[in-house]
C-alpha cells in the first residue's frame, strides 16, 4: 500500500494537473474571445438553450421539476464547453493559418492516425517546406509556403524518394486557401480519407529505409506558427481537454 507521503504527493500532483487546465482553459478563453466576438453570446446561448431543453423533458418524464435543475445545469455546462472547443479550435487554426511553420506544428501537435513524422525534409531560405509522413497509406509529403516554390520541393523529394519507396504510393498536398490547396484546418481530415495500402510491418520496413535520407540537409524551421507558437501550444492544449 501506498504510505501516506506518496498519498500525498499524488494528491498534490492531481491538484498541479487541475490548475495547470483551469490555467490553460482561461488563456484559451481569453485569446479566442479577441479574435471571436460571437464566442460568449454562442456559448450563453447553447447552454441556456440546452438547459431549457433538459430540464423540460426531466419534468414531463419525471414529473418532479427540482430533479431536472442539477441534470439541466449540466447539460448546458456541457453544450457551453462543446461551443468553446469548436470555436477555439477554428480560431487557433484562423491565427496560425499562413505563417512559417505552421503545417509542421500541426502535424506534430494534432496529428491523428498512426503516422510517422520528418518535418522539413526539404526547405529552403524562405522557409517554404515540405514534412514527410509515412502510414498505411504510404508516404505523404505535406508543403507549406509558396505555392510555386513549394511544388519544386515536393517534385524534387518525390524524384529522391521514388528510388527508395519503389511502388510505395506517393502522395502530396500544399497547405493554403487557393487552387488545388487544402486549408490547414482540414489537412488532418484529409489524411484520414486516404486508403490504406501498407500493412503495420511495411510502414516500419519503409520508415527504416527513409531515415538514410534525413541526413544533415534539413532547413531549420519554426517549431510552430510565429510570431504566437507558446499560445497556440497553450490553447490546443486547452481545447484538446474539453473534447477530451
Amino acid at each position: 500500500m501506498a504510505s501516506k507521503d506518496e498519498k500525498k504527493a499524488t494528491r498534490a500532483a492531481k491538484r498541479g494537473k487541475r490548475r495547470e487546465t483551469w490555467s490553460n482553459l482561461k488563456q484559451a478563453f481569453v485569446l479566442t474571445r479577441k479574435t471571436d466576438k460571437k464566442l460568449v453570446p454562442y456559448m450563453a446561448g447553447a447552454g441556456i438553450g440546452a438547459a431549457g431543453v433538459v430540464f423540460v423533458v426531466v419534468w414531463l418524464v419525471s414529473g418532479k421539476p427540482l430533479i431536472g435543475i442539477p441534470v439541466a445545469v449540466a447539460a448546458g455546462v456541457i453544450a457551453a464547453m462543446l461551443i468553446f472547443s469548436r470555436r477555439a479550435q477554428k480560431s487557433m487554426f484562423g491565427q496560425a493559418e499562413g505563417q512559417p511553420g505552421a503545417a509542421g506544428w500541426m502535424l506534430s501537435q494534432r496529428l491523428r492516425g498512426d503516422w510517422r513524422l520528418t518535418q522539413a525534409v526539404a526547405g529552403n531560405a524562405q522557409l517554404d517546406a515540405v514534412h514527410r509522413l509515412v502510414g498505411r497509406p504510404g508516404i505523404v509529403l505535406v508543403g507549406e509556403g509558396s505555392p510555386v516554390r513549394v511544388r519544386g520541393l515536393i517534385a524534387s523529394e518525390k524524384r529522391n524518394l521514388s528510388r527508395i519507396a519503389g511502388d510505395t504510393p506517393i502522395y502530396d498536398f500544399t497547405v493554403g486557401n487557393g487552387e488545388d490547396e487544402i486549408p490547414l484546418a482540414k489537412l488532418n481530415r484529409k489524411l484520414l480519407t486516404l486508403p490504406s495500402n501498407l500493412s503495420k510491418g511495411e510502414v516500419s520496413a519503409l520508415e527504416t529505409r527513409l531515415t538514410a535520407l534525413a541526413g544533415g540537409g534539413r532547413m531549420p524551421l519554426p517549431q510552430g506558427p510565429l510570431p504566437q507558437g507558446a499560445k497556440m501550444r497553450n490553447m490546443q492544449r486547452a481545447t484538446r481537454r474539453t473534447r477530451g
